[in-house]
């Protein structure tokens, strides 16, 4: 994406599995909603191949949309419908366009369940919280029984019990092959969800990966800690399961408190965007430098 003589993105290089949950991070201004929008048709690429459901989002139809579903960091609808009105409302769109894989939409009542709306079902859109509206965005988002599901910060306003319940949610339609696209900022929240990260930074991916390989990038090392005889150790080795064996067979009942702590994805994304930031910050030096020196 190329916005006058600036590419925004310039390095997005990604697959996503039917089934997989494909987790974007990346801090402010890294190209994870551009990149999103592109992929549905929102936004048109300047350059390169895009392909969705096997077809260029340039140029999707109405039944190509069908398979897609997208929940949004916000937006508007009327605030007089009620929401079970709404939802069936919607899902009548669907039916023309059913599929052997997807032969029909979600039922309303379903819907409803699944996002615990259940006491509003009958509530009038404008008169839903904050957290109640985000989990209709997520219904609506759901509704057509997508191939593919598009979510953009899909938490923001849920309590953590609203929290749980959407993950749950999501695993139950990557268990029933939906294969899904998500930003977030929430780092726990991508460990809990993703099958795979990929990070960026300055319009380019910068890693990809599951949290476990991700993690071995940034060190194979993880760190063991204990308490002897009152005393605290820590140390660091690639082989932590080896290392507690050899450690319990060594000084038995002596061992207390063994706490084994590996690379976390926050340890990672940190890692990986400065380590971006630096050789960005080095290549505009040398530029710079080069620039300087030429007569």
């Amino acid at each position: 994406m190329r916005y006058g003589s600036t590419d925004v993105l310039g390095g997005i290089d990604l697959t996503a599995q039917r089934g997989e949950v494909l987790c974007l991070l990346g801090p402010n201004g890294a190209g994870k909603t551009t990149t999103i929008e592109v992929l549905e048709s929102f936004r048109m690429r300047s350059d390169g191949w895009v392909s969705v459901l096997g077809t260029d989002p340039a140029h999707g139809d109405e039944r190509w949309r069908a398979g897609i579903g997208i929940v949004l960091q916000s937006w508007r609808d009327h605030g007089n419908w009620k929401v079970r009105e709404l939802l069936a409302h919607l899902g009548s769109y669907y039916r023309p366009y059913s599929t052997p894989r997807r032969p029909r939409p979600i039922e309303a009542e379903d819907l409803i369940n699944r996002v615990g709306l259940t006491d509003q079902s009958e509530q009038r859109v404008r008169s839903l919280s904050g957290g109640q509206r985000r989990r209709l965005d997520v219904a609506i988002g759901i509704v057509g029984n997508p191939e593919l599901l598009f979510l953009d910060e899909p938490t923001t306003g849920f309590d953590p019990q609203a929290r749980r319940d959407f993950h749950d949610l999501m695993h139950s339609l990557a268990d029933d092959d939906t294969t899904i696209v998500l930003t977030t900022h929430d780092l726990d929240e991508a460990e809990k969800l993703a099958d795979r990260i990929v990070i960026l930074a300055g319009g380019r991916v910068v890693a990809n990966g599951s949290p476990a390989q991700l993690a071995r990038q940034v060190t194979r090392d993880a760190e063991v800690s204990w308490t002897r005889g009152g005393q605290p150790f820590v140390h660091a080795t690639p082989e932590a399961t080896n290392f507690v064996r050899e450690l319990c067979a060594q000084y038995g009942e002596e061992i207390a408190d063994i706490e084994v702590r590996r690379a976390t994805l926050e340890d990672v994304y940190l890692s990986m965007v400065h380590r971006h930031e630096a050789g960005y910050a080095g290549e505009a030096a040398a530029e710079f430098h080069k620039r300087e020196v030429q007569p």
